[in-house]
């Protein structure tokens, strides 16, 4: 909250982004400073129709929010919700003598700040305050240096802004017309998804191949020891691995290469288990390993995604939080470099902690290898000087920030110790003309393995599985073949992407900025053009069709060296050494009509959505089997995505096929026996003795189901779904008949006199008597259960759940608002989850694990809201409990598409709202 100042000496109102930076910045000043937070962006470009200014409307380019024609002007608003905080904002000013912009030190930063001041119009002293870190030493500092605004890095952030306001707006309308309604396009999602998909592919064209080799145990013969090898050549032939199959074809790149089935692998093995074999070579070589550099905001996000499972958006999340909160630097960095201080700071540790044999001679310095990396901020460390402990933040810290604050305290201090050293050892051990090979590692010295092992949660452990001790060895030592194995081996397509890998291949590549990738991997599983399965991100069929159609025919657009060399561009402009309106001039309109602007209007006629939409499976025609088990002519099996969702085509038989099944799951083999089963789905299980109509087993974009009647039918046939752990080749018309049963009226509850009816809902099976629902437990059937089973559930209490008006227990307590001084409590709602203190409620963003949220996160959700007013008057629904059957649930609106409030009066025209396109990347 907000402090006013009393003092005589003149008073200085701070403005940073978020309540909780205000809050620690407000321990570190005087009582002569106002400090409050702008909460976020205060003025960005229109957000749709509604929100651009009434002089504007009638302009061409109005629906872009930039005037293309003079200068790239934009249009820029007040932010939805934020009117409320300006007003607080202007208010505050009045009784100041200074104002101090003091948001973060990078572009979205310095725009915020420039933004403030336009908005603001301050009559007194304006001054930009920056620092790294919250900590009182680092305000007093950034206090006694202010600076001016930066008007490179103020462009930059405009130009970077108006691109990814232009690539949207302009290219997403292409997607609607060619592939499906409500897509979006982006700058840099677009490309995430080209990469993502290309992987895909190369998984669907993968062919693995089969081969085998031998893994012995040998023993010495003069004492205790044991030594396990491996297979590598047999009379001089190297026995392959999997690097040396062609993943094209399946087949050993190099034909002299010893490939063995499991026949030939048994029959060596006959051969040589009994033989007598030798140490043939012996290697004994040091080794060192050098420490890890500090982390940046991407090697953060990967290495708490493998180590701690946490999502890029929840690491950065849990990261804010510490930063805000004076533990550790500021979190959106790509730079490897630490302060002197810190350096300082870290050795002090390393000496203290782990003694002087772990503290290198001279400190250690680190810079970026990454493409396009800016060097202004430090790399993420402890804030402050000496460092934090972890231990002493044990149980002051939220679990996520203290598992993340503990990572970023290893790896700072693991940067500046010394080497690991240790020996390698590698043994050849031969017999019957094979040779086999054997590995060894040890530790002679851990250094900063001692501290830190990338991807391990426990070092000394880690130290362990590092380690594999040989007995010692001689050349032309006899050993004695105490086991042998023959071992199959399969190749395997390349791993999809992680959100770890992901990003570690955007940053390699230059491509977008590390403040971007979590809301780019947000954003593209959002847009429905990925889905998780475990940790790996999986294309879906409609992400095939929109990089087809972009590959195809705007390559320009995801063209990887093109979209790393704007990051150079907008690098440039923040320099000031490149005009920023004679770049968007060369995007938009382009030299010789090769602009954006040109390539669309060229492509539109020219693009074959059918084209675009197909994605061949398998490497050629194939031939399936008819419905009446005749072999059909051989053609091309096609994966086509359609309006309403992906379906197999071959030739005239089509097969729908669910969203959520992986492209590389669906092969020729599976793509047949769908195609097939599609075609018995067209037979009937039998005929309905009430209605005489057929009954089928159907599969459909959302998955198994029975329908009674046909489409041509007067009657619209009636559907319903198959209950959890049914599948549709054991449905007989029996057991359909009794799933087309429900809504099954069971009789009449004694005590109401209203009906007890047996529902399959979305959510499960459940009863219903008037307004009281109950769930069915597992083992209860709709279609089996009973007046008596049902009216026992009946009576028994509702369990706390969505209903409105029951006492319902927090999933977690938070603390203490410092607003309401009421508990702030996380809930599950009908809608997803929420915070609230008692007098607001705010929303948990999509993408934000609950689990994860902190006390911090909370409030700062909670005054965005409380900024936006009370919300709108909302007209009166129907009633709650389980939907309708019938009823398909509705797909949430993309950004920037705003559902009407209320339908439109009868008699009454309504015009349509103008579609727009959700910008490709919303400002951070």
């Amino acid at each position: 909250m907000a402090k006013k100042s009393s003092s005589s000496t003149g008073n200085s109102l701070v403005i940073v982004e978020s309540p909780a930076k205000a809050r620690t910045i407000g321990k570190f000043l005087g009582k002569n400073f106002t400090v409050e937070a702008s909460i976020g962006h205060v003025r960005d470009l229109p957000q749709g129709a509604k929100e651009i200014p009434a002089q504007y409307k009638g302009e061409p380019w109005a629906h872009l929010g930039v005037n293309v024609n003079d200068n790239f002007n934009p249009i820029y608003v007040v932010s939805a919700g934020k009117s409320k905080q300006v007003a607080k904002l202007r208010q505050l000013l009045k009784d100041a003598d200074n104002l101090y912009l003091a948001t973060d030190e990078d572009r979205e930063g310095e725009a915020i700040s420039w933004h403030l001041r336009e908005l603001l119009k301050p009559k007194v002293p304006v001054k930009r305050m920056v620092f790294h870190e919250i900590t009182k030493e680092a305000i007093a500092e950034a206090l006694a240096n202010p600076r001016e605004i930066d008007d490179g890095m103020v462009r930059a952030q405009e130009a970077r802004r108006i691109i990814d306001r232009l690539y949207g707006y302009e290219v997403s309308p292409l997607l609607w017309r060619k592939v499906r309604p409500k897509l979006s396009a982006g700058r840099v999602q677009s490309v995430a998804v080209r990469l993502i998909t290309e992987r895909e592919l190369d998984r669907m064209a993968f062919v693995t191949a089969t081969y085998w080799d031998l893994i012995a145990k040998f023993l010495k013969l003069d004492g205790p020891g044991q030594v396990d090898a491996t297979l590598v050549s047999v009379g001089g032939r190297r026995v392959p691995s999997g690097k040396d199959f062609d993943p094209a074809t399946g087949k050993l790149t190099d034909d002299s290469l010893l490939l063995m089935d499991q026949a030939a692998a048994d029959q060596l093995l006959e051969r040589l288990q009994n033989g007598e074999f030798k140490v043939a070579t012996l290697e004994d070589r040091p080794y060192t390993s050098k420490p890890y550099p500090p982390f940046t905001t991407s090697t953060l996000q990967q290495e708490a995604n493998r180590k701690l499972g946490f999502t890029a958006r929840r690491t950065m999340g849990v990261a804010q939080s510490l930063y805000e909160n004076g533990h550790i630097t500021y979190m959106r960095t790509d730079s490897t470099t630490l302060a002197k201080v810190a350096i300082a700071a870290a050795r002090d540790l390393v000496a203290s902690q782990y003694g002087q044999e772990y503290l290198p001679a001279q400190p250690r310095q680190y810079s970026s290898s990454v493409k396009n990396a800016q060097e202004a901020h430090e790399a993420i460390r402890p804030a402050g000087h000496p460092f934090e402990i972890p231990e002493t933040l044990r149980g002051k810290l939220a679990d996520d920030e203290f598992k993340l604050f503990d990572l970023i305290w290893k790896r700072t201090i693991a940067s500046q110790m010394v080497d690991a050293r240790g020996r390698s050892v590698s043994v050849g051990i031969e017999g019957g003309g094979a040779l086999f090979q054997a590995g060894g590692k040890t530790i002679e010295f851990p250094g900063y393995l001692r501290a830190y092992v990338e991807g391990s949660d426990d070092p000394w452990a880690e130290l362990a599985d590092k380690e594999t001790v040989l007995p010692p060895l001689v050349v032309g030592e006899s050993l004695r073949c105490n086991e042998l194995t023959a071992k199959s081996h399969t190749t395997q397509p390349p791993a999809r992407f992680t959100e770890a890998s992901l990003t570690k291949e955007l940053e390699k590549m230059g491509i977008g900025r590390p403040s971007t990738y979590a809301s780019i991997i947000d954003t593209i599983q959002a847009r429905n053009y990925v889905f998780k399965k475990g940790q790996a991100l999986v294309p879906t069929w409609v992400a095939f069709a929109v990089s087809q159609l972009l590959k195809w025919h705007l390559p320009e657009l995801v063209d990887y060296q093109f979209t790393a060399q704007m990051e150079d561009d907008l690098d440039s402009i923040s320099r000031g050494e490149a005009n920023w309106v004679d770049y968007l001039s060369e995007f938009y309109f382009g030299k010789k009509g090769k602009g954006l602007k040109q390539l669309l209007s060229a492509k539109i006629e020219e693009i074959d959505a059918r084209d675009i939409s197909r994605i061949p499976i398998g490497r050629g025609p194939v031939a399936g089997v008819a419905a009446d088990g005749t072999a059909t002519s051989p053609e091309q099996i096609f994966v086509r995505v359609g309006r309403y969702g992906p379906f197999l085509e071959q030739g005239e038989r089509r097969a729908s096929i669910s969203e959520d099944l992986a492209p590389d799951e669906v092969t020729v083999e599976a793509a047949l026996k769908l195609l097939q089963n599609a075609q018995h789905s067209d037979e009937p299980l039998g005929m309905c003795p009430e209605t005489g109509k057929p009954i089928y087993v159907k599969v459909g974009r959302f998955g198994p189901y029975i329908q009674r009647g046909n489409q041509d039918d007067e009657e619209r046939p009636k559907n319903a779904s198959l209950l959890k752990g049914m599948e549709p080749e054991n449905i007989d018309l029996a057991t359909a008949l009794k799933l087309l049963s429900l809504p099954r009226d069971l009789g009449v509850r004694p005590e109401t006199g209203q009906p007890v009816v047996a529902h399959n809902g979305r959510f499960g099976p459940y009863i219903k008597s008037g307004d009281d629902t109950r769930s069915l437990p597992a083992g209860m059937s709709p279609v089996e259960v009973t007046l008596d089973e049902a009216l026992a559930l009946l009576a028994q209490p509702k369990a706390a759940g969505r209903g409105f008006g029951r006492p319902r227990e927090p999933l977690k307590v938070l603390g203490d608002s410092p607003v309401t001084k009421e508990k702030v409590n996380l809930f599950e709602g009908r809608y997803g989850h929420y915070v609230t203190d008692g007098t607001t409620n705010a929303s948990v963003p999509k993408g934000t694990a609950p689990d994860a949220l902190s006390l911090e996160q909370a409030l700062t959700l909670l005054a965005e809201r409380a900024a936006m007013g009370p919300p709108k008057k909302k007209a009166r629904g129907g009633r709650g409990g389980p939907p309708r059957k019938s009823a398909p649930a509705k797909k949430a609106a993309p950004a920037g598409e705003k559902a009407a409030a209320r339908p439109a009066k009868k008699g009454v025209k309504k015009k349509a709202a103008p579609r727009k396109p959700a910008d490709s990347e919303a400002p951070f």
